[in-house]
């Protein structure tokens, strides 16, 4: 990159916020350094850093927490990293009208702890939550298993700041929950993994705490079994806030059984009045014990929060050995049959796998391990998982994989209809393709 305008990107953000050399290392993405890091301290400073960016063609990598940074293909060029951790401050809580103003670099558990203090919460729950930056959340559309009642980000998010490619500052919603009309910009952001905008301030509907929040965890022989079960679960009069399906492997990991027995468990998410979830849990009970319940417990508290982020945060802290890491969205009613069959799959490449799954819409997460000395076979497996999902009417992405497995294994499924569109938006919002170049779906 040009000293010059590395220079003056130092001086606008002053050179305790910008790093070079070997202070990079936590930044390197897919194995190739950026040029510098920068992390400004308002939306002005950000600004000016895009617009000298743009006029130089320099590439440039929005960075929260960087949880998801692993998503998307190897870049096509790396120049800068824009940290965004400065920027990490609740700027507007209306507790009368539940909503929440905040800048996109805070964590999602500080600002949690922020609302929680007036007895509201943001009802995304996405693993490492420590670490995850709101902006970071709604770049890639993150969610967790929560989203079975509450939805994603797309249904909480009503106004958001953005600056653009060119530096200009862009603003779309409000901070009232009725106040879209014409089209809803805020939303076309969110999943757009950076390369639409830099997302800088963010507000989101929030909801009251509620009374009670237990999870019932229920243990089957199998598969097949926990498939009956959610099948009766899905039908009943019950309203689950969280649906999580565990194979045996990740049950295991997880702590929440001992051993491993092939079978199945299902973690059921109950909130609100106490009455309510506990007639709730007893008709949970009943209804599993028709379709080969072995046991079940009712955890809360501190029990509760451990398996909810247990089941959150398997690929990368449960399963430390992974290989690889691939998200199979299909429907429901395929979920046990798509997790049986990838199993199968990776058996018989002498690898293992785990697997967690928001069972009641249809998104499972599968694990490989070991293989580690082995691209091509982890690519292989990757390759037929996809198959599966496909074969199943659905869609496959690889979340996480060493370089050398994603230079054998496509990270996105093959762009659909609307990629046409999907460029065309792309070029009139980064007309020169500095944001993030490359690591989109169709090399966007």
């Amino acid at each position: 990159m040009n000293p010059e305008l590395l220079e003056k990107i130092r001086g606008l953000v002053g050179p305790e916020h910008f790093l070079t050399g070997v202070e990079l290392s936590p930044y390197v993405l897919e194995g190739r350094t950026p040029d510098a890091a920068v992390f400004p301290g308002s939306i002005e400073e950000i600004s000016a850093i895009l617009a000298l960016a743009s006029e130089a063609e320099v590439p440039v990598t929005p960075w929260g927490g960087g949880t998801k940074m692993a998503i998307g293909s190897p870049p096509t060029r790396v120049g800068l990293v824009l940290g965004l951790k400065r920027l990490g401050r609740l700027i507007e809580h209306e507790p009368g009208d539940l909503t929440a103003t905040v800048q996109a670099g805070m964590s999602l558990g500080a600002f949690q702890a922020e609302v929680g203090r007036r007895g509201q919460w943001l009802s995304l729950d996405p693993g490492f939550a420590e670490q995850a930056t709101l902006g970071g959340i709604l770049a890639t559309n993150a969610s967790g298993p929560r989203r079975h009642l509450y939805g994603t980000a797309r249904d909480l998010l009503i106004g958001v700041t953005v600056v653009a490619a060119d530096g200009s500052v862009v603003r779309g919603g409000g901070k009232v929950v009725k106040n879209v009309a014409g089209y809803d910009l805020p939303k076309l952001y969110i999943g757009s993994f950076g390369t639409l905008g830099v997302i800088v301030e963010a507000t989101f509907k929030l909801r009251p705490l509620p009374d009670v929040d237990r999870c019932f965890l229920a243990r089957f022989g199998g598969l097949k079994e926990c498939g009956l079960a959610l099948k009766e679960l899905l039908t009943s009069d019950l309203i689950p806030s969280a649906v999580e399906l565990l194979d045996s492997e990740a049950a295991r990991g997880a702590g929440l059984v001992a051993g491993t027995d092939g079978g199945g468990t299902l973690l059921v998410g109950f909130d609100g009045l106490e009455a309510q979830v506990g007639w709730q849990c007893e008709e949970a009970r009943r209804l599993f014990e028709a379709v080969g319940l072995v046991e079940h417990r009712v955890l809360d508290g501190a029990a509760r929060d451990q398996a909810w982020r247990a089941a959150s945060e398997l690929p990368r802290r449960v399963v430390a050995e992974a290989a690889a890491q691939m998200k199979l969205a299909v429907l429901p009613a395929h979920v046990t049959d798509v997790i049986e069959q990838a199993g199968g799959v990776a058996q018989r490449h002498s690898l293992g796998a785990a697997f967690v799954a928001h069972a009641g819409i249809g998104i499972a997460r599968g694990v490989l391990t070991g293989g580690r000395d082995s691209a091509r076979a982890v690519a292989d497996v990757l390759g037929e998982w996809r198959e599966i999902a496909k074969a199943a009417g659905g869609s496959a992405l690889v979340e996480w994989a060493p370089l050398a497995v994603k230079e054998a294994a496509a990270v996105w499924d093959p762009p659909g209809p609307a990629f046409r569109i999907m460029q065309r938006i792309k070029a009139q919002l980064d007309p020169r393709g500095i944001l993030n170049p490359g690591r989109f779906v169709g090399g966007i």
